[in-house]
């Protein structure tokens, strides 16, 4: 059985007050939550002032974006291994803003899935289509060649260590939402294509989150779903009654 996992994008927002304000808030707040997996991705410059405040409590630290170089000569990047330094469990990568806004390809994506899992992090790797993508019928098309040039030469051990989100861009900070119907569809094609890569036994294990508005008014019906274990959820993550909301909604 796949525990849910319901992780928080804080995207670049928040100042620093009112960062520690909400991770202090959550930390109070999720003290009882046992039965789902949370984590908080705040801005890089609060990581590791967030992860001060969560440290020793049950939400894991997560970290924006990473880079597969090691420490060198690249100006404004940062390493994967300074993210584990500094407390981080996991590292959202290829984040459909940073495909679709900043230009990351598939490769450089598989570059850092690489170096993440290297440096002992979870990878939330993120694929999705665009409206105009899943209007023309080519959902799958698109998800299944982000998927496998995100993957590519990962082994079946390090899959088991991944996590995919679908997020369809058409419905990320649009207040559109796919379907649970349509949801489940996509999470049931890419649990399918780590099956027929990896096994059925690596795909009963890797979690697939969903990611594109989700509040709670609706985690409750899309997180039913039996391929959907979980959410990455952006604007309802920077208030700690709308993201204890989702976690509630699923317990």
């Amino acid at each position: 059985m796949r525990r849910l996992f319901i992780a928080g994008n804080w995207k670049m927002n928040l100042k620093l007050d009112s960062a520690i304000a909400l991770a202090k808030g959550l930390k109070e707040a999720a003290a009882d939550v046992s039965e789902v997996d949370i984590a908080v991705c705040p801005p890089s410059l609060y990581v590791q002032p967030v992860g001060t405040v969560l440290a020793g409590s049950n939400i894991g630290l997560g970290a924006q974006n990473g880079y597969f170089e090691k420490a060198g000569a690249f100006t404004g990047e940062l390493e994967m291994a300074m993210l584990t330094d500094v407390g981080c469990k996991y590292v959202i990568l290829g984040h459909s803003e940073r495909r679709h806004i900043l230009g990351e390809s598939s490769e450089d994506v598989n570059l850092k899935v690489h170096a993440a899992l290297q440096a002992g992090l979870i990878p939330i790797v993120c694929v999705g289509e665009k409206l105009n993508e899943r209007d023309n019928g080519v959902t799958n098309l698109v998800n299944q060649r982000q998927f496998d040039g995100s993957f590519s030469a990962v082994s079946a051990e390090d899959m088991k260590k991944c996590v995919i989100a679908y997020e369809p861009v058409w419905a990320i900070g649009t207040g559109k939402v796919a379907t649970p119907e349509q949801a489940e569809e996509v999470h049931a094609f890419l649990r399918d294509l780590v099956a027929k890569r990896y096994g059925q036994d690596v795909a009963d294990v890797v979690r697939i989150q969903y990611g594109g508005s989700v509040k709670a008014d609706n985690a409750k019906e899309l997180l039913s779903k039996p391929d959907i274990d979980g959410a990455l959820v952006g604007g309802a993550s920077l208030k700690v009654d709308a993201f204890m909301g989702i976690i509630n909604a699923v317990r």
